[in-house]
C-alpha cells in the first residue's frame, strides 16, 4: 500500500506533467515561415563538469540513440554489473572488482549509490530554447523508472533547469497483491553561469534523494525446498507463495547535496583558477518493530544472535532495531588547470570537513517506538557531540599528448593533513598514483592506492550488530586498528577497428592486481581484515567485439576474473553480455526501428550475502549461485522525437530451471513484460 505522502507526491507530479505536456504538446520544435527546422537535438549541447574541468565547454550532443534504450542496467545512474537483491532500486554492490580511488574519511553505506545522482554529474543544457524531456519504462512486475526534465535560458549567459526522477519496485516474494517494496526519489535543481567574455563559468546544482524499502530478508527455506531443485514446488521459485523471514523492516537512505563549480581564465586559455564547493548529507536508518522470532522457542530468526545475550539474542531491544546514523561533508576545492594542443594540466587542494553521529534504542528497555539515544564510548550510553573529521588533500594531473600517436598522463592524490597530525608517506599514508602511456591503439596503466577504512567498518553500534575498531581506548581520535588497504594494479589494453572489414572493432584489456590488508565484512557480517600474509592476486581479462553485418549489427563482451571466490572477496569467474540487433529506417524514413535480442551469462560463485541493518553485504560459505543466462528480446523504435521499446525480459524462464539467485535466498524476476517511451521537446 502506496503511503499517503508518496501518493500526494505523485497527485502533484502528475500535474506537472500535464501542465508541462499540455504546453510544449504544441510546439515540439519551433520553425520558421519556410518550416525549417530551427531548434532540436542537434542545436542541445549537454555540458558537463568534467568538460569545464579541461577548460572546454562546446559541450556534448544529447544522445538520442536507441542502442541502450531497452537495456535495464542503463537505466540507472550506475551502469556497471551489479549484485542486487532482486528488484529494482534495491541495495546493490558492484559484481565485478574495481578500484577505490576515495580517501579519508568515508561514510561507508553504499548500497543505494547505484540510482543517487552525484553532484559533479548532473548535466547541464544549452538549448538556445527551452527544453524538456520526459521518460517512462514500467514492467509487469511492478517495476517502473520516470523522469520529468525542463530547462531554459533567462538569458544569453544564464540557464536554468529542474528534474525529477522516481525508480521503483513492487514486491514479489510472499504477496499476491499490489504492494510497494522499494521506491528512489530524485529532485534535482541546476543553474549554469557564464559572461561575456567567457573567462567566467559557474555551474551549480542542488540534489535530493530519498530512498525508502521494505526489507524482506529473503526467503524463508521450508522443510520441503532444496536448492538443488531448479524447477517445481521443491525449489525456491514460486514467487508469490514462497515465505520471506521480515514482515518487513524497513530502510531509509536520505541524501542532500549542494554542488558548486566556478572558474576564472586569469590568462590566455592554458592558465585558470577554480573553485568547487560540495556540501552533502547523509542519513541512514533502520527500523524493525516486529523482530521474527521462533514460535516455539522464541529464539531470534535470521538475524545474528549475540553471543553475550543468548537468550533474546539482542543487544539492546528484545522486541525491535531502530539503528540510525548521520554523515555531514563539506569540502572546498581551489585549483589551477590548463590545456593546450599538447600539454594538459590540473593541480588543487582541497579541504574536507566531516561529521559522523549514530542513534539507537537505550540499554536496558524493550518496545517499539521507544525514544532514541546517541551512542557514546562508555559502557552506558551518553550522549556526546558528533565526531569531527578535518582533513586535507593534494592531488593532480599532468598529461602529454602529439596528435594520436603517443600519450603519457600522469594523476594522484595524498592525504598530507588529518585531524591535526601531518602525515608523511609510509605505512599509514593515504594516496593513490596511476600513470599511463598510450601508443597508437595499445596503452598500459599503473594504479598504486592506500585508503584507510570506512567509518562504518570502524565503528558500528546497533541492536543487532555492534563492533569497534579504533585503536585508541578514549576513541577521540577515531583512528583505525586496521592498517590502510593497499593495491597495485597493471593494466594492458588494445582498442582498434579492424582493417579489411566494415565496421568491425575489438577492446582487449588485462589485468593483474594486488591487494594486501583487505577490509570486508565477514560471515558473521562484522568487519575484518586479512592478515599482511594474505595478499589477494587477481587476474582479469576483458574482451569486447563489435561488428556489422548489413544492417545486423553485433556486440559481444565477456570479463574473466581468476581468484575472486577466496577468502574475503565474492567475484564470479565469467560474466558476459551479447547483443544481436537488426535496426533501419522503415516508412519512408519517417521510422528509426530496431528489433533484437540479448542474453546475460554468469558463472556459479558464493555470492555476498546481505545484512539490511548495517546496509552491507558479507561474504558466505553455504550458498553457492549457480551458473544461469537471461535471455531478453526487443522491439524499438525512434518517430522523430519520441523513442519507445517493448521488451519480453526473461524469456528463456523454464528452459531447464524456474528461475535464478542474485542474492543468496533473494531471487530474480519472472519473465515479464516492459514497456517504455522517452519524448523530448524543443520550443
Amino acid at each position: 500500500m502506496v503511503s499517503p505522502t508518496h501518493a500526494a507526491a505523485r497527485r502533484l507530479l502528475f500535474l506537472l506533467t500535464l501542465l508541462l505536456g499540455g504546453t510544449l504538446a504544441s510546439h515540439a520544435q519551433i520553425v520558421d515561415d519556410s518550416t525549417k527546422v530551427l531548434y532540436g537535438p542537434k542545436t542541445t549541447r549537454v555540458i558537463y563538469e568534467a568538460e569545464i574541468l579541461r577548460d572546454s565547454v562546446s559541450g556534448t550532443p544529447i544522445d538520442t540513440a536507441l542502442t541502450h534504450w531497452p537495456q535495464a542496467r542503463f537505466w540507472a545512474h550506475d551502469t556497471t554489473f551489479q549484485q542486487d537483491l532482486g528488484i529494482m532500486a534495491s541495495a546493490s554492490r558492484p559484481l565485478l572488482y574495481q578500484p577505490n580511488y576515495q580517501l579519508g574519511t568515508r561514510f561507508g553505506r553504499n548500497a543505494f549509490d547505484r540510482n543517487t545522482r552525484e553532484g559533479s554529474e548532473v548535466p547541464y543544457y544549452d538549448s538556445r530554447s527551452p527544453y524538456s524531456f520526459f521518460r517512462y519504462i514500467q514492467g509487469s512486475s511492478g517495476e517502473q523508472v520516470f523522469e520529468i526534465s525542463y530547462s531554459r535560458s533567462l538569458k544569453k549567459n544564464f540557464s536554468i533547469g529542474i528534474d525529477y526522477e522516481r525508480i521503483a519496485g513492487n514486491q514479489v516474494l510472499a504477496v499476491n497483491t499490489t504492494q510497494w517494496q522499494t521506491e528512489h526519489n530524485n529532485f534535482t535543481v541546476y543553474g549554469r553561469y557564464q559572461n561575456d567574455d567567457g573567462r567566467y563559468h559557474l555551474l551549480a546544482n542542488y540534489t535530493a534523494s530519498r530512498q525508502r524499502t521494505r526489507e524482506l530478508g529473503g526467503i524463508w527455506p521450508t522443510s520441503t525446498e532444496s536448492l538443488s531443485e531448479l524447477k517445481g514446488d521443491n525449489s525456491f521459485f514460486k514467487y508469490d507463495r514462497e515465505r520471506v523471514y521480515l514482515s518487513p523492516g524497513v530502510n531509509i537512505d536520505d541524501r542532500d547535496q549542494f554542488h558548486l563549480l566556478q572558474t576564472y581564465r586569469l590568462l590566455q586559455k592554458g592558465f585558470t583558477a577554480y573553485h568547487v564547493l560540495d556540501v552533502r548529507r547523509q542519513y541512514n536508518g533502520y527500523t524493525d518493530n516486529a523482530l521474527p522470532r521462533e514460535a516455539n522457542t522464541g529464539l531470534l530468526l535470521f538475524y545474528p544472535r549475540a553471543s553475550s545475550f543468548p537468550n533474546t539474542g539482542t543487544l539492546r531491544n528484545t522486541v525491535a532495531t531502530d539503528d540510525r546514523a548521520l554523515y555531514r561533508q563539506i569540502e572546498n576545492t581551489f585549483g589551477l588547470l590548463g590545456r593546450t594542443a599538447r600539454i594538459e594540466y590540473n593541480v588543487y587542494a582541497r579541504y574536507r570537513n566531516a561529521w559522523f553521529s549514530q542513534l539507537t534504542t537505550p540499554l536496558g528497555l524493550s518496545g517499539a517506538g521507544l525514544r532514541l539515544v546517541s551512542v557514546g564510548s562508555a559502557p552506558a550510553d551518553t550522549t556526546v557531540e558528533a565526531h569531527y573529521f578535518g582533513q586535507l588533500f593534494v592531488g593532480g594531473t599532468a598529461s602529454f599528448n602529439y596528435r594520436s600517436i603517443y600519450a603519457v598522463e600522469v594523476a594522484g592524490e595524498y592525504l598530507p593533513y588529518d585531524n591535526g597530525t601531518v602525515k608523511v608517506l609510509g605505512v599509514s599514508a593515504e594516496y593513490w598514483l596511476r600513470g599511463r602511456i598510450r601508443t597508437g591503439p595499445l596503452s598500459a596503466e599503473l594504479l598504486l592506492n592506500s585508503y584507510s577504512p570506512t567509518l562504518t567498518q570502524r565503528v558500528f553500534n546497533g541492536n543487532n550488530y555492534a563492533w569497534s575498531n579504533l585503536a585508541d581506548r578514549n576513541q577521540k581520535e577515531w583512528k583505525s586498528s586496521f592498517g590502510n588497504t593497499t593495491t597495485q594494479q597493471l593494466t594492458v589494453r588494445l582498442k582498434q577497428r579492424l582493417p579489411l572489414l566494415a565496421d568491425h572493432s575489438i577492446e582487449l584489456s588485462g589485468a593483474g592486481t594486488r591487494i594486501a590488508g583487505l577490509v570486508f565484512y565477514n560471515q558473521q557480517g562484522v568487519p575484518e581484515q586479512l592478515s599482511g600474509a594474505t595478499t589477494k592476486l587477481l587476474l582479469i581479462g576483458f574482451a569486447r567485439h563489435r561488428f556489422r553485418v548489413g544492417s545486423v549489427y553485433f556486440d559481444n563482451q565477456g570479463t574473466y576474473t581468476q581468484g575472486g571466490n577466496d577468502a574475503g572477496l565474492r567475484i564470479p569467474a565469467l560474466v558476459t553480455e551479447s547483443r544481436v540487433y537488426y535496426q533501419r529506417r522503415v516508412f519512408g524514413r519517417a521510422l528509426f526501428a530496431q528489433v533484437g535480442a540479448e542474453l546475460y551469462y554468469q558463472s556459479k560463485f558464493r555470492a555476498y550475502d546481505y545484512a539490511p541493518s548495517t546496509q552491507q553485504f558479507y561474504v558466505q560459505d553455504g550458498f553457492t549461485i549457480g551458473n544461469y543466462a537471461v535471455a531478453n528480446a526487443f522491439v524499438a523504435a525512434d518517430i522523430s522525437s519520441a523513442s519507445i521499446f517493448l521488451k519480453v525480459a526473461y524469456l528463456n524462464q523454464g528452459l531447464g530451471r524456474d528461475g535464478y539467485f542474485t542474492t543468496p535466498y533473494y531471487t530474480g524476476y519472472a519473465r515479464r513484460f516492459q514497456f517504455g517511451v522517452r519524448w523530448r521537446f524543443f520550443s
